[in-house]
This record gives structure tokens, sequence and C-alpha cells, in this order.
């Protein structure tokens, strides 16, 4: 039988905003925040303790005893708090964290919010109902570049705009922690207000459901609006952690819902966002538009009259990757959100994908290119990469990793052409691509090479190339990774792997002299560090066969007739390389001493 949550996916993915979200307490759990009831069981738990009846054991008990009624959320809070300013401050600390708390992920969204944050953002969620009183999804889709419509009162739910119109509507159906009207107790939860319940029935009248985190035992009012709805245009899907029970299973009979077994709404939720992230990648542009892409190029290319033609086609499409890229609703840079490691690992993952998806063609592009490349072609290619190249700026602070990651896509077309380029003897455009394109760092106002700015361990700062995929043992994560993503573009003209090995590694090893000579040309400390690559533990055991000694045997046998060096790289000197080459290899050497 197929997984319910593959079956939910596929419907998310196939009709995105068709299904609404129903979510109870049991979504904000893992983030420590406390319940409406919790709070007045806690405030009256301190009424007794100040009254002198010390710590009781049922304090609700105690206060009908002592009061003559059950403790109300109002009530209480308009004796202990009479204005809006005493409320808002008493009722921080049960729903805004300290420093404490925030640096130990309590009481910020949790990963289940920034998954949901993820499927509104992506427009396959545009509707939200909670019972919830704190404000965890306002803050996680915020971060996500969405700001919601909020209904949390009579006059909102009025108010408010058709739901269709609206990029994405969180109703609180029991209100909002800062309002005193918010519903607690039996008879509060026995009935909506009108127009409340009018917008409850349009919800569950024009949309799916899919419930998570709430029981359906204490809510009277919402139990009746999903039993009165008798229409079943989109299905029910209910998320529980064991079978639902008492009247939970009478709903979930009553709407032929389909019951979904999970662990947590963490876990639930990352899950199912990740699925219908994976439907999406699937249903990619169908590959004969990377096919046309790459047969147009071929016949722009060899002749000048399209010339025009042939820029347009690689910069229309730099353009496009370039402004989906800068889109904070597809790739978030917000620091705000990550409570937890696991849900900065799978924003990264997703992201890295993502990057890897919008550029499939642009990619194509710049493989079929730059093997066939010419001398008078080379300018368009150090212009694309120049263009994606450039930072991006974002107002107001940034997940580190995240920002810098924007720069991704470049460094992908730099080690695609690159290669490429070696595999075509196209010595030209490799040394054009390493030297010529000037890019601006981040906060500097002053341009420097493209090589100083676009290396794996600066694209994936702050060692976030661990956090890839069975990557965190591996000591240069970021080269291992590209040298796997970039092994089914580079097949048309690598057909055997030992071939892509000995390529990938020259240009790594290149591109880190280049570094080196660079820094040094401009500092003059005889440093010669450059970023390390897969080639510095590839042939550890077996250093006769490394690409440092290869190239040092072409080097003894051409002298400065190596080709590199008449394409210009190292000003075309040979004691210039030489030097860099002694100091980098002996850096090497020194840094790796320890890796076995």
């Amino acid at each position: 039988m197929i997984d319910p949550l593959i079956s939910l996916a596929f419907s998310l993915y196939s009709l995105p905003g068709a299904y609404a979200l129903l979510l109870g307490s049991g979504i904000s759990r893992s983030a420590q925040i406390p319940t409406g009831w919790e709070v007045i069981l806690d405030l009256t738990r301190q009424i007794a303790h100040l009254e002198g009846a010390g710590d009781v054991d049922d304090p609700a008990q105690w206060y009908t005893n002592r009061f003559g009624a059950l403790p109300n959320y109002s009530h209480l809070l308009e004796q202990i708090a009479p204005g809006p300013a005493a409320r808002q401050q008493l009722l921080k600390g049960y729903f805004e964290p300290t420093d404490d708390e925030r640096a130990r992920g309590s009481k910020v969204p949790t990963a289940a919010h920034h998954a949901i944050a993820r499927l509104v953002a992506s427009g396959h969620i545009r509707v939200i109902l909670t019972t919830n009183f704190d404000r965890l999804l306002e803050q996680a889709i915020e971060a996500a570049g969405v700001v919601p419509t909020v209904i949390s009162t009579t006059d909102a739910a009025v108010g408010a705009l058709p739901l269709q119109h609206t990029r994405c509507a969180i109703i609180k159906l029991h209100g909002d922690y800062l309002d005193p009207r918010i519903r607690n107790t039996d008879s509060e939860l026995a009935t909506y207000d009108p127009p409340m319940d009018r917008l409850l029935d349009r919800v569950l009248d024009d949309y799916g459901l899919i419930v998570c985190g709430w029981s359906g035992e204490w809510d009277e009012a919402l139990r009746a609006g999903l039993e009165r709805c008798s229409n079943r245009r989109f299905p029910t899907y209910w998320m529980s952690r064991g079978a639902p029970v008492h009247r939970a299973a009478h709903l979930v009979t009553l709407r032929s819902a389909q019951v979904i077994t999970i662990t947590g709404a963490d876990n639930a939720f990352t899950d199912l966002t990740a699925k219908v992230d994976a439907l999406v990648a699937h249903h990619r542009p169908h590959p004969l538009s990377v096919t046309l892409a790459v047969e147009s190029l071929k016949q722009y290319l060899p002749e000048e009259r399209h010339r025009i033609r042939l820029h347009d086609l690689v910069m229309d499409e730099v353009v496009r990757c370039q402004a989906v890229i800068v889109d904070e609703t597809k790739f978030p840079v917000g620091r705000k959100g990550f409570a937890t490691e696991d849900a900065f690992s799978a924003e990264l993952l997703r992201q890295v994908q993502s990057y890897e998806t919008l550029c499939e063609i642009l990619i194509a592009l710049f493989v079929h290119g730059c093997f066939w490349s010419e001398p008078q072609h080379d300018a368009l290619w150090v212009k694309a990469l120049e263009r994606l190249a450039q930072p991006t700026e974002v107002s107001g602070s940034y997940a580190s990793g995240l920002l810098e990651l924007r720069r991704y896509p470049a460094l992908l077309m730099l080690y695609a052409g690159g290669i490429a380029a070696l595999a075509g003897g196209r010595y030209h455009t490799l040394a054009a691509l390493l030297t010529r394109p000037q890019v601006r760092e981040r906060y500097e106002r002053r341009e420097a090479p493209l090589a100083m700015a676009l290396y794996p361990m600066k694209v994936f700062s702050d060692g976030v190339g661990k956090r890839l995929p069975k990557m965190e043992r591996h000591y240069t994560p970021v080269s291992d990774w590209l040298f796997t993503v970039l092994r089914a573009s580079l097949a048309s003209y690598i057909t055997d792997d030992h071939t892509y090995t000995c390529l990938f590694d020259r240009f790594e090893y290149l591109l880190a002299l280049v570094y080196a000579d660079i820094e040094e040309q401009a500092e003059h400390r005889q440093h010669y560090w450059g970023p390390v690559g897969s080639f510095a533990w590839r042939d550890r055991h077996q250093p006769q066969y490394g690409i440092a000694i290869a190239v040092q045997k072409e080097l003894e046998a051409q002298g400065a007739e190596w080709p590199l060096l008449q394409a210009g790289l190292f000003g075309g000197s040979l004691e210039r390389l030489q030097a860099v080459k002694i100091g980098f290899d002996a850096l090497i050497a020194r840094g790796t001493a320890g890796w076995w």
C-alpha cells in the first residue's frame, strides 16, 4: 500500500492551494509553548501561593472552591494585569523566548513551522486554521518571505478579504495571546461568533483538510463545524501519533479521513515538504528544453553573424536564473527561524538541490560552449560568470552560509566551464575564466579577481559543506559533491571516469595555483595559500600519480611552452609558476600530513 504521506504530497503538488491546514497545540509542543489552559493553571497556581495556600495539586479546583467559578483566562488577566501594556509584559514570559531559551531552541519556530512556511512560500498551502495563540507560524512564514493575513477576532473575520485573494491566511480560531478575548474554557469553546463560524464553514467547504496536533476533544465549536460540513470536494488527511480515539475517531469516520501515523509534527512536515520538493524537481522542464538550448548554441557559436543571438541565448538564461536566486520566497537567507541544526541542514540541502535544478540549462550551455569556445567567445563566458557571482544585498540579519550560497550557481558554471575547456583544449577559455572576471566582495567597494571569491570553501562558508548528505566525514566535502553533481553534465565530452577524475583534479589544482599566484602578486608574502580540492587526498597513498607530479613532469618537458603559460596564466612566466607551485605543494604536504 502506498504511504499516505506520499498520497498527500501528490495531492499538494497536483492541487497547490487546494488544502487548508488545521493545527492544534501539538504543532508547537516541541517549542515548549504552553496551551492557554496551561497558562491559566500556572497563573492560578501563583495566586494560590500568594494567598498562602502553598503548592496546590489541582489549581483549577482550588480556584473554584475559593472564588466560586472555574478560572477564566480573560477574567484572570483583567484582575492581574488590568492594562494592555501590563498584560503584554505578563504574557511575554509564556510565549516569547528569553535569550537563554532562544539559544536552547525554545519558544522559537520549530522544524514543523519552517516546513509549513516553505509550503506557503511555494504556494502549496494558502489557508491555515489553528487553535494556537502563539505567533510561531507567523514568524516562520515571514522569515520565508511571505507576510500572512492574520484573522484572530470577529472584527477581522468580518473585514477579511476573500481567501482566494490572499497569499496566506492564518485563521486563529481561539484568538491571539495578546488579546484577552481568547477562548479557553468549555463555555468559551462551545460556540464561535457567527462571522467566525461563517468563515470556518467557507474553509471547510472550499478546501481539503490536513489535520495535525489537534485532539478534537475540547473544542466543541470546531468539532461542530467539521460535523455540519457535508461537502467532500477534497479529502481529509489526519496526522496522528497513534490511532485517533474518542471524538477524533468519530470525526475521522465522519469525514472518511485518511490517517497518517507520525512520530511528531517536526518529522511529519519536514518529510512532507521534502516529498513535495522532490515532485517539483522531478517535474522540471522537459530535457528537450536543454537539448534545444544546446542545439541553438551549436548553431550560433561557429558563425560571427549569430554573435548577438549567442549573447542573448546565454545572458537571457543568466538573467532568468539570477531573478530566481534573489527571490526570498524560493531561497530565503533570513537568520530567523532555524530552531534546530537539523532544520538548517534540511534547508541547506533543499537550496543546494534547487540551485542545481535551476541551473540545468545554463550548465549545459557552459559545458558545450566552453568546450568549443574560440577566443572571441571568451568575453561572453566571463560576462556571464561576473553577473552570476556578484553579491546580492539583503536587509537585516541573515543565516550564515545561506547568503554566501547564492554564489553556488556561479561556482557550478566555473567548474563546468573550466573542466569542459580543459577537455576541449581551450586553454585560452580556461585562463579567461580563472583570471578575467572581476567581482566585488561583500561590504567592499573594490573589485577582485573571481578566483579570490569563487571556490568551494568560500561559497559553502563556515563549514556548511559537511552538512551535505554523506559528506560529514569528507576532507573536501564540497569538491566531492561537485565531482558527483557535474559528472553527467560533462559525459558528452568525457566518457570514461578516469579521464574525468584527472580533468577535475587538474582544474581544482589550477584554481588553487591561480589563487595563490594572485594573492602573492598582491601581498608579496610568499604565503602561497590556495583552496584545497579533492586532489589533495585522492592520490595520497600513491603521490607519484597525483596531479602535482603530472604538472611537474609537463613543465620539465615543455618549460615555457606549457599551454597554460602560453594562454597567459601566471603572466606567462615559468619562474613565477614554479615559485607558486613549490610553495603551494609544500603547504598541501604539511596540511594533509595528519589526514591518515
